[in-house]
């Protein structure tokens, strides 16, 4: 079994989870039996009436970015994570018993969406102002802190964003178009220290290559990768960055065209349901969050106007 990191623990894992996320291709339980990858695209074009037409195709098209464990494409092709798995479970409920899964670069999402390639985001996508002025957001469905992934041992000491904007010697990776870009360009991390990449992986490998320090990303999200990859690496002490003198805490969320109001008022409906019932618990704890990362009385219209 490929080596877990002791810096960040946040529930267990064992070597079912880690062939799961490898190549020998066992499918993610509850997603393996009723969903499968559409590379090709295949979103409904939005507007009233959108549910009925996807309960008679029998499927909904989601896009992800493969990030471990938020939304991704497991060892045997099928869409796995927290995100999928809250997108399948709600849209069974609405009775759509299948989600098609196209993986795109994280900066092609939206753009994505918009153009109908898929129904909605199911990436854990962070909700933000700037994001909801271009597409509707499902209320949040869990949060997780920020940490860096950096070499064992961790030589450079990197803690924190202003570890970079005070060393002009480190080098950060983040993901085009993510709140983490957001974050190290607020504690004005220089854009010549900083590698855009376009998915968890390319970070990694840049990483091992020693062509960057750190990889910015969720907590949770280099502890499964480790667990997946291996390596000599370690993720730092979780935090949630101090924006305007207040915690940021991020919320993510299913994300929908905005012409799509029928079809968000019924998977929040869902959404709500699953969060009383504890059924949202459910579905996360398989992939590493815990009870403190579901969602508190924080509302997408509140996150919206922050």
């Amino acid at each position: 079994m490929k080596k877990q990191v002791p810096a960040v623990k946040r529930g267990t894992w064992g070597r079912r989870d880690a062939l799961r996320l490898g190549g020998v291709g066992l499918a993610t339980a509850g997603l393996a039996a009723c969903s499968r990858v559409d590379s090709g695209g295949g979103g409904e074009e939005g507007g009233p009436g959108l549910l009925d037409r996807l309960r008679e195709q029998g499927f909904v098209a989601v896009g992800l970015a493969n990030e471990i464990p938020f939304g991704f494409i497991d060892g045997s092709g099928e869409p796995a994570g927290q995100s999928p798995a809250v997108a399948q479970a709600v849209f069974e409920e609405l009775g759509v018993p299948e989600i098609q899964a196209s993986p795109v670069a994280w900066d092609g999402l939206i753009p994505g969406l918009q153009a109908n390639r898929f129904d909605l985001i199911a990436a854990g996508m962070f909700i933000t102002p700037d994001r909801c002025e271009q597409v509707a957001f499902s209320e949040p469905t869990a949060t997780s802190p920020e940490a860096f992934m950096v070499e064992e041992g961790n030589p450079e000491n990197i803690q924190h964003f202003t570890d970079f904007a005070e060393n002009s010697d480190l080098k950060l990776a983040v993901l085009n178009g993510s709140v983490e870009q957001t974050y190290a360009e607020y504690f004005e991390v220089p854009a010549d220290q900083m590698e855009l990449i376009p998915d968890q992986t390319t970070g990694y490998e840049l990483l091992e290559s020693g062509r960057v320090h750190a990889m910015s990303m969720l907590s949770v999200s280099h502890t499964y990768l480790l667990l997946d990859r291996g390596g000599p690496f370690e993720v730092t002490e979780a935090f949630f960055p101090e924006i305007d003198g207040k915690e940021e805490r991020g919320w993510g969320g299913l994300a929908f065209r905005q012409e799509d109001t029928e079809l968000l008022e019924e998977v929040n409906r869902v959404i709500a349901e699953f969060k009383e019932n504890g059924r949202l618990l459910e579905l996360g704890e398989e992939w590493g969050f815990t009870e403190a990362d579901l969602p508190d009385d924080t509302t997408t219209a509140q996150l919206c106007e922050a």
